[in-house]
């Protein structure tokens, strides 16, 4: 999105999607994506550009990375190009009895045990990150998001932009949350990479701050107050400067000066590339909204401090579209009507849905498929519902058995949407 001239609100979008390669018929994690490269280009690669969708490592060898090869002027129909790419690379995996395995966490991978960091290029970043950190554990191997990036031509739309996102990010595990199992442990906790998310990096606790992004309006006092603050923080431990890079900051949202684009990290990846796109253009609809139709709100919301809407981001991460949202600043930064018992955040998204200035942005399709999410749960609730039908009791019977708990089968029952 760095391509002159700049791109200005809403004028692109930018889509990352990660998934982990398991085996076929166990769905152990296998540590291949290498393979993968070396068998569509000839060499130990770490992209190949696959048409309209380009591959990338990421800093284990078992995720691989799907994205837009460039930034995309509708969201319109790209699920059919992700089901392509897809569907390209099962079929390399498919010869190594392997296969990519959907939403945020493995549910049962011991990551202590079986994280390999990729090898190939970058692999001085890596290190590094690794020397720091320890980079095993879940926070680091084990969970694939989808991001979207939204590009702003100058400082203005950067500062509506990052405050819209500001507002809406703490409700966005409310759409997306898919990881209720982690350690074989069926949770009642919806978004299990978002908690061990936050702790990844806890030796430096500027890097990913408070997770919701603090009011910030301009590049200068974002350069200064964030990439500033991180930049000291990990200086002792990273003396050659190697990590001192925008992409370093892992709030939820982050600023990337580096394509004049936001960058929204929390959203779990989802059953299938339909679902994904469709809430990405739901919220995309729903920022511009926010921004063209309701700006003094949005602006009223710069006195919310950041650690009140931390406890509105981490009681969604639990419940999902269940949690009530009963402070009234931040209803009414978002123009959403409530009574005095506050308003679950499947209602609030019911708003936003049927808002028209929202409804008439989105594709058809995904306003379909959003409707589906709406009204039988997140990715997250579906798995939880179909664990206890079969008799796995969330937290009085906890431990899963493992022999009976088929993933992919699960996945399946609970898509919305089949294999597109």
């Amino acid at each position: 999105m760095s391509s002159q001239p700049r791109l200005g609100l809403f004028e692109a979008y930018g889509i990352e999607i990660e998934y982990m390669v398991v085996d076929r018929e166990s769905l152990e994690v296998r540590s291949i994506v290498d393979e993968v490269f070396k068998a569509a280009t000839g060499e130990y690669a770490s992209d190949f550009e696959d048409g309209l969708i380009s591959w990338s490592n990421e800093l284990v060898s078992h995720v691989i990375e799907l994205k837009g090869t460039g930034p995309v002027p509708s969201l319109k129909n790209l699920e059919l190009e992700f089901h392509r790419s897809l569907t390209r690379i099962n079929q390399i995996l498919g010869k190594m009895n392997a296969c990519l395995m959907p939403t945020a966490m493995h549910p049962w991978m011991d990551p202590m045990s079986e994280t390999k960091l990729w090898a190939h290029d970058n692999n001085e970043v890596y290190d590094a990150y690794n020397r720091i950190f320890d980079c095993k554990g879940h926070g680091w191997s084990n969970l694939q998001s989808m991001h979207v990036n939204l590009p702003f031509k100058n400082d203005q739309e950067f500062a509506s932009l990052h405050t819209a996102i500001r507002c809406l990010l703490p409700l966005l595990p409310a759409l997306s949350a898919s990881s209720p199992v982690m350690d074989g442990i069926a949770s009642d906790y919806c978004d299990n990479r978002l908690r061990v998310y936050q702790t990844n990096q806890r030796r430096v606790p500027s890097i990913a701050g408070q997770v919701v992004p603090e009011p910030v309006t301009s590049e200068a006092q974002y350069r200064k107050e964030v990439l500033g603050q991180i930049f000291k923080e990990i200086e002792p431990h990273d003396p050659q400067s190697i990590l001192r890079e925008e992409w370093l900051n892992s709030r939820g949202a982050i600023a990337r000066f580096d394509r004049n684009a936001i960058e929204i990290r929390v959203l779990d990846c989802q059953e299938c590339p339909r679902m994904d796109i469709a809430i990405a253009d739901f919220i995309a609809a729903t920022l511009k909204m926010l921004i063209h139709h309701r700006p003094q709100a949005l602006q009223a919301s710069l006195e919310i401090a950041t650690k009140e809407l931390k406890v509105i981001f981490d009681r969604v991460s639990q419940n999902a579209e269940s949690a009530l949202i009963s402070e009234p600043a931040i209803l009414r930064s978002l123009g959403i009507d409530a009574t005095p018992q506050g308003i679950s955040a499947r209602e609030i998204w019911w708003q936003f849905l049927n808002d028209p200035e929202v409804k008439k942005e989105m594709s058809p399709d995904h306003v379909e498929s959003i409707e589906f999410l709406l009204e039988n749960g997140t990715l997250a609730s579906r798995i939880q519902r179909k664990l206890v039908q079969k008799g796995q009791i969330l937290n009085e019977a906890p431990e899963l058995n493992l022999q009976s708990y088929d993933p992919a089968k699960a996945l399946l029952d609970c898509s919305a949407q089949g294999s597109a």
